[in-house]
């Protein structure tokens, strides 16, 4: 039993010094992004395009995965995500408009890679612990994000320097975490040359696309996705705009970040006590349209407490979303494919938000029109979120009687 323990704490230690890595790259630039702005004369809407291409792409190796034949094992995609990321981080670096783009794009795929393989992992290690193990991973992204958002103003003042250094630092932990990987990656190469895995069925990726359930999954995926770019890439634009200092509004980002880490755990708590996960959705959209009335048009004195709603809210979604991804699949096969499209369609439709803000905020020259677009999004949130939220699964025939399911932590539901 001790054995066990210990190899389930170091093998979600590792998914947590992978994930921590996934957001900074973007998380970084919103305390950032008025410096940069300034730097390179970028309009609302160019601006808004540096937050929004990463997030363009942050889905995109799971469109690309389900036309792959044999998709690489996990660990070796997550080693490959880390050493481009690192590329990427380095890439916008030099000085001009076209590489601070470029490395962003970079970066965007490296991110995708490791969205898109992790929740395979758990569905394949970890199939009794789905939603435990899923909070844990959804925490370590939301730290990563906090850490970064929170830190990069104060490490530039601290030095003195630009918006480059705080950008350029995020590649040290990447590159760590892609080394601490490389042992993994290398014995699961081994293992598959010796035991070859066995083919995965046929026609899993056109079940999953062709899924009405699928698409439930993946639209509320984009939408909470959409919702939580928005906080990353204009919430310190926002509160500089309501009189708030660089470093300040920053501190505010970095305070939704770390509140999303509650958020997450308390769903595995929350799934044991209902019947299905549509409370969670309820309760995601409740909060963080409240969160955002609140930070757009509560006294500016109050916004921490705003803060805290929002944060609870997203944290609440992000966790909900990944999990739906491990159960509604049937088995990992279809985890797979559930997860490129889920995330590779979804953070599509997230990318549209900060642009879309971002323009209507250059239309308009204030937030009130922009934050109604936002408060609508949480309320059609709530469409593909209810029906995901039932017991049911991809590529098996309906969940038994309520009385029968287990929806506890272990994420299992029986077929």
């Amino acid at each position: 039993m001790t054995g066990r323990r210990a190899g389930l704490a170091g093998a979600l230690l590792m998914i947590v010094l992978l994930a921590v890595n996934l957001r900074p790259a973007v998380a970084a630039v919103g305390p950032l992004l008025t410096e940069i702005s300034d730097a390179f004369r970028l309009s609302g809407t160019a601006a808004g395009a540096l937050t929004t291409l990463p997030l363009a792409f942050f889905g995109s190796y799971g469109l690309v995965a389900a036309f792959l034949r044999r998709p690489p094992r996990s660990e070796t995609l997550l080693v490959c995500a880390m050493a481009l990321l690192v590329a990427g981080l380095l890439l916008r670096l030099p000085g001009g408009v076209a590489a601070l783009f470029a490395g962003s794009l970079v970066a965007g795929i490296a991110i995708s890679i490791g969205n898109i393989a992790v929740p395979a992992i758990i569905k394949r290690d970890h199939p009794s612990r789905i939603t435990t193990v899923t909070a844990v991973y959804t925490v370590a992204v939301t730290a990563g994000a906090s850490l970064s958002s929170g830190l990069a103003v104060p490490v530039e003042n601290l030095f003195g320097a630009s918006w480059r250094l705080p950008l350029g630092l995020l590649a040290i932990p990447a590159a760590l975490a892609g080394l601490l990987w490389l042992p993994r990656a290398r014995r699961a190469a081994r293992a598959a040359r010796s035991a070859p895995p066995a083919e995965p069925p046929h026609g899993v990726a056109a079940l999953v696309w062709r899924s009405g359930l699928a698409w439930h999954v993946t639209v509320f995926m984009g939408l909470q996705s959409l919702l939580a770019y928005v906080v990353l890439g204009w919430l310190p634009t926002l509160c500089q705009d309501r009189g708030m200092d660089e470093a300040t509004a920053g501190y505010v980002l970095a305070l939704v970040a770390a509140v999303q880490a509650v958020g997450s755990l308390a769903v595995p708590v929350l799934a044991r006590r209902t019947r299905d996960q549509r409370p969670l959705v309820i309760a995601t959209v409740a909060l963080t349209a409240l969160g955002f009335v609140g930070v757009t048009w509560a006294p500016i004195a109050s916004v921490w407490g705003w803060t805290v709603v929002l944060g609870l809210g997203q944290g609440l979604g992000f966790a909900t979303a990944l999990s739906f991804i491990g159960l509604r699949a049937h088995d990992a096969h279809v985890a797979v494919q559930l997860s490129g499209m889920a995330q590779g369609v979804g953070y599509v439709i997230a990318a549209l938000g900060p642009l879309a803000l971002g323009a209507l905020h250059d239309a308009t020259g204030g937030w009130t029109v922009p934050m109604l677009g936002v408060l609508a999004v949480c309320a059609a949130l709530a469409v593909p979120g209810l029906p995901a939220g039932r017991l049911r699964t991809v590529g098996a025939p309906a969940a038994p009687a309520p009385e029968t399911v287990n929806t506890g932590s272990s994420g299992h539901i029986p077929n």
